[in-house]
């Protein structure tokens, strides 16, 4: 397979090496660019453990940002080049996108036939545990014959467990306390004298006039790009100040996250990745008309908070739900703004009882049937 982040349309590489089993990861690009960075990650984690990869993807145009340097094993291809391919071992349908019936029937027809995956979204509702490893044998349609499994991400053992190549903490750590203030500096980031630092990637729902309110003075926002770039500056308060930040590759999103006393994420790819940045770190969850987006933030709040001490889950609690609009805002929310130190402090603890756990590509590769090492 070529060492290549993306080929031409006109060489689908095919897999040629029986020792190093082939992943093909299928992922549609919707509203925004979350499931293809998750799809990213998991393909370049399986790359680097030593899998051929495929990600086939309708939009690669993110790429030149998120990965802008080849990874040795993984091959990023257009989605309609697919129908060209004969699938590898393992086929992973991420999202519920719908794989097409051309690479479904060619699955079909492997003597062996291919470890099915559907790779569904993050939650930590109960139904995950209930619904992780159910199996959907196809009984007609193009994949006749073929068994589709149900693969869900969560915070347990009973579940997928969360995206962590190796050596992630490690490094996180060492870059806290060797490199954080360079790297922002080197950037043009760097904080002035008395000033916390906070990252901003919020949906254009964010309450960014009451969270700005309660943050008070002597904070730099760097805002990800988004809808709050231009929405923040002029809602600024007295000692508070923004800059606007590209778009950054993976890896440089990651040290962001390390580098700030303070991350706002949202969506799934960037909450995990603050997680394992073991820094205070507060979630907007995907915006959902039917209120589902309620039930959801409330189950990761229990899981997470669940330990915590009592006055620091009263104050977290607060300030995630107003943050999501669940709630007003109270002098319990603004407090959890101004006293991060124990949030820091539950933010590593956390991050270690997650650690302590398989991660999500270990276990994904013996849900195929595959050594962790493959």
């Amino acid at each position: 397979m070529p060492d290549t982040l993306a080929d031409s349309s006109s060489d689908v590489p095919t897999p040629d090496s029986p020792d190093r089993p082939t992943w093909d990861i299928f992922c549609r690009v919707i509203d925004n660019y979350g499931d293809l960075g998750v799809c990213l990650r998991l393909a370049r984690d399986l790359a680097q453990r030593g899998a051929q990869v495929r990600l086939w993807s309708d939009d690669l145009s993110p790429l030149s940002w998120m990965q802008p340097t080849p990874v040795e094993g993984l091959a990023c291809l257009p989605w309609t080049d697919s129908a060209r391919a004969a699938p590898g071992d393992v086929v992973v349908e991420t999202f519920g996108c719908d794989l097409p019936d051309t690479f479904v029937a060619a699955m079909a027809a492997r003597a062996v036939k291919p470890a099915w995956i559907n790779l569904e979204y993050l939650s930590a509702e109960s139904y995950v545990e209930r619904s992780h490893g159910l199996k959907s044998p196809q009984f007609s349609g193009p994949g006749a014959g073929l068994e589709k499994r149900f693969f869900y991400p969560g915070f347990n053992e009973r579940t997928g467990g969360l995206l962590r190549e190796p050596g992630l903490i490690e490094a996180a750590d060492a870059h806290v306390a060797c490199g954080a203030a360079a790297w922002l500096a080197a950037r043009g980031w760097a904080p002035a004298p008395g000033e916390r630092v906070l990252s901003l990637f919020a949906y254009p729902q964010a309450p960014l006039a009451a969270f700005l309110e309660a943050l008070g003075p002597d904070w730099l926002l760097l805002l990800c790009p988004g809808t709050p770039q231009q929405d923040v500056p002029p809602l600024l308060r007295d000692g508070q100040r923004a800059i606007a930040l590209p778009h950054l590759s993976q890896a440089d999103y990651d040290r962001l996250l390390w580098s700030c006393d303070l991350n706002l994420v949202r969506g799934e790819d960037s909450f995990v990745r603050a997680q394992w940045a073991g820094r205070p770190m507060l979630w907007q969850i995907y915006f959902q008309e039917d209120g589902a987006h309620g039930p959801k933030l409330e189950a990761f709040l229990a899981r997470a908070m669940a330990d915590a001490p009592a006055p620091l889950r009263v104050r977290w609690e607060a300030l995630s739900r107003a943050w999501n609009g669940l709630a007003p805002w109270t002098p319990e929310a603004a407090e959890a703004l101004r006293e991060l130190a124990d949030a820091a402090a539950h933010a590593r603890a956390w991050r270690a009882e997650l650690a302590a756990m398989p991660d999500l590509t270990a276990r994904l590769q013996a849900f195929a049937g595959l050594s962790s090492g493959a």
